[in-house]
């Protein structure tokens, strides 16, 4: 962390940027939250560690639109989100300046708590080794094991930004990261209408995955819109749950970069990233491999047109399998 705090330090000193969006520790020591630290105010609080999972990509579409210019870190995942939104014109660019940071996985503290552990005060991690700290008393758990889900496939490289600051190598988990959706394509319909059921019937309608998403970057959603009659109220039955996710899935086809942070986020636990999955597996196998956010010039499979398209015969006979 140190070299990120002398970096940033050293942009503040020659003037490049007089803010930077980072992670702050929040109210206990595992807990990081998205905080935009001033040249004045100082990195009172600042941290990089395992548990700094938050995208912050998304948080460009406001404050690069403010006076000076910020400086953001991204993990490589990141990267990708950025570019997303640079190239759908949401982040103004002359107001930002990229620095690239190593990534070695997140932590997620839910899938300590999965494991009996209650009460957690204290998480210190000690090279691949966690001692978590709770009321009744330390244990040790490997640090791979409690890697955040969207980490477990990662195998993103950072892109390209103003300036990278590189880590130790690290060998990345290998999780097909389309297993799950395979699992769930060789249900019959019941069987998969039954899971997304089960899962979609925990949601309480929080919206913290749609605000989260960096494809969700609309300043006014249709889930907002007052004329729908369902403007931010909670699901009252099946097909309100299924609707909003389910659309929200289609918006973001072709654009999600795989983040993984609505799942993330849900405090339900529906991993909806498998939606998403969903979508990413039939665009390669419909138009080719295709990865959003790869840079920031290329049109999505979906909105562009090539000759080599499938034909239409090709999605139905597929989908009616």
């Amino acid at each position: 962390m140190q070299r990120i705090v002398d970096k940033i330090n050293e942009l503040f000193a020659n003037g490049t940027v007089d803010r930077v969006l980072g992670w702050k520790v929040g109210e206990f020591s595992y807990d990081r939250t998205p905080y935009v630290f001033t040249k004045e105010g100082g990195l009172d609080g600042f941290a990089y560690d395992s548990f700094c999972a938050n995208n912050l990509s998304k948080y460009l579409i406001a404050e690069s639109r403010k006076e000076g210019k910020v400086l953001v870190l991204l993990k490589p995942c990141d990267t990708y989100s950025y570019n997303q939104l640079v190239a759908e014109n949401r982040i103004k660019t002359e107001n930002v300046y990229t620095v690239s940071i190593p990534c070695k996985g997140k932590v997620d503290v839910e899938k300590l708590k999965a494991m009996g552990m209650t009460g957690i005060t204290d998480i210190v991690e000690n090279g691949e080794e966690l001692t978590v700290t709770t009321l009744y008393g330390d244990e040790k758990v490997n640090r791979c094991d409690v890697l955040c889900e969207k980490c477990l496939a990662c195998q993103k490289t950072a892109k390209e930004c103003d300036e990278a600051i590189e880590g130790e190598a690290y060998e990345k988990p290998h999780k097909d990261r389309f297993a799950t959706v395979e699992e769930l394509e060789a249900m019959s319909p019941e069987e998969r209408f039954a899971f997304w059921r089960k899962e979609l019937s925990k949601c309480i309608r929080c919206n913290a995955c749609r605000n989260v998403c960096p494809a969700c970057s609309y300043i006014k959603c249709v889930f907002d819109n007052d004329n729908s009659g369902i403007a931010s109220k909670a699901n009252t039955d099946e097909f309100q749950e299924n609707m909003f996710h389910i659309i929200r899935a289609f918006h973001v086809a072709g654009r999600c970069t795989d983040c993984g942070e609505c799942s993330r986020v849900c405090p339900q636990g529906i991993p909806l990233h498998l939606l998403n999955r969903k979508f990413i597996k039939e665009i390669n196998e419909l138009y080719g491999e295709y990865q959003a956010g790869d840079n920031t010039e290329s049109r999505g499979p979906l909105t562009s047109f090539t000759k080599e398209d499938c034909e239409p015969s090709i999605v139905y006979e597929k989908g009616g399998k």
